[in-house]
């Protein structure tokens, strides 16, 4: 690479680097003159302000992305610092780097900060919050936080991710699947399933619009990103193992359940579907169907599961 080109060259800093979001913007197909950098505990702690200070200061970046968070929703209700620490207290910290470098911030949140009781409509951005568990009241508290702090900020609530990486429905389903020949799953929570993959590609298109000479006020405040269509958590599961099947992969009996039947430390919202128009309306920005993201992961995943032939 010549010397003009690597001064061309636009760099993404993304906070988060095991995270499901942060290893697909690895993956993502960038446009010519852009590159991910992500950066983990590796190279320092969100939670500490000089080390989030040093990393944006010593990255140039022309946009930062935090996908870094606390997501463990249940353990969080037995440690709440160490969710306030990183979803709050993290997020405050990016916010404030990123003001001072003068870099836009794209932060990721979560359906969690409603308390899912919306009867007949998915969630707008600004309905209001009322998150029913120590996890989505941290992740509001980041987000109230990145306003506070960062004047060019988008934040981007999503749900119900997944992909081949970390831990998620899809990978517990399909482990389950080959364990157990019955498995019950909650019918009574309604949500949109979304790709990881759909997620980094829209946080690229949203990071390259941003530094676009011209680009408007419009582009910052909150956004709403989710796959196309709601589901349940059961319908989910049959899809899962629909696709499942074309690769031979076990096919266990499902069984609804009501959350009721299901008990966790953490409340979980009833209803986590989103209402994705502004994104749309703003960046021309949609995700696909939910059933069309997820054949490729459940695909891919099923590779890896192939036992070898002795």
């Amino acid at each position: 690479m010549s010397e003009g080109s690597q001064a061309s060259t636009r760099t993404i800093l993304v906070f988060g680097s095991q995270g499901q979001v942060a290893t697909s913007l690895r993956e993502a197909i960038l446009p010519a003159g852009w590159t991910v950098r992500t950066a983990g505990r590796a190279e320092g702690d969100i939670a500490v302000r000089r080390d989030v200070d040093r990393i944006v200061a010593a990255s140039g970046a022309a946009v930062v992305i935090n996908a870094a968070a606390y997501t463990a929703v249940d353990r969080a209700e037995s440690e709440p610092e160490a969710a306030i620490a990183v979803n709050r207290d993290g997020a405050s910290h990016v916010a404030e780097a990123c003001a001072h470098a003068g870099a836009p911030l794209i932060h990721l949140s979560t359906d969690y900060v409603f308390d899912g009781r919306a009867v007949g409509h998915a969630y707008r951005e600004d309905d209001p919050i009322a998150p029913v568990s120590v996890y989505g009241a941290s992740k509001a508290e980041g987000d109230q936080a990145v306003r506070d702090a960062a004047p060019r900020h988008a934040i981007v609530r999503t749900a119900w991710v997944y992909s081949p990486h970390g831990q998620n429905f899809v990978k517990t389903m399909l482990r389950l699947g080959r364990e157990r020949p019955e498995l019950g799953i909650v019918a009574d929570q309604h949500g949109c399933p979304t790709a990881a993959a759909d997620i980094a590609g829209a946080l690229v298109a949203m990071a390259v619009r941003m530094v676009e000479p011209g680009a408007g006020s419009d582009l910052y405040g909150t956004f709403h990103f989710s796959g196309t269509g709601p589901t349940t958590w059961y319908g989910f599961a049959q899809e899962i193992f629909r696709l499942a099947a074309r690769h031979g992969h076990p096919a266990p009996l499902l069984r609804p359940i009501a959350t009721t039947d299901y008990p966790t430390p953490a409340a979980r919202p009833a209803n986590s579907v989103l209402d994705c128009g502004r994104l749309h309306a703003v960046y021309g920005i949609a995700a696909p169907a939910w059933q069309d993201s997820l054949a490729p992961c459940v695909a891919r995943l099923c590779e890896t599961l192939v036992e070898p032939v002795t």
